[in-house]
């Protein structure tokens, strides 16, 4: 099992271990900069709608066009600046 944290409307995110599976109505994303250790989020389908997430997905087709090495969609990124960017998507 991975360890994933969540984004379920709380104030703070939340660990929990889960299968591969995904919720209705969020995203499974795989966020860091390491290419061989990256951790995986959970995101409201919402936050794609939002500017400060398309630019996240932007960064994203940059790197990896549509070709994804975690087999899910991934954001090239440190993991404290997604949390800030998600952070603040919470609650719109």
């Amino acid at each position: 099992m991975a360890l994933v944290r969540s984004f379920l409307g709380a104030k703070k995110i939340l660990s929990r271990s889960v299968t591969a599976t995904t919720p209705k109505g969020f995203l499974a994303v795989y966020v860091g900069e390491d290419q061989v250790q990256k951790k995986r989020y959970m995101v409201p389908l919402s936050y794609l709608n939002q500017p400060s997430f398309h630019a996240l997905l932007s960064k994203s087709e940059e790197v990896f066009g549509f070709d994804h090495p975690m087999g899910g969609l991934t954001i090239p990124c440190p993991e404290d600046a997604f949390i800030s960017v998600t952070s603040a998507l919470q609650g719109r």
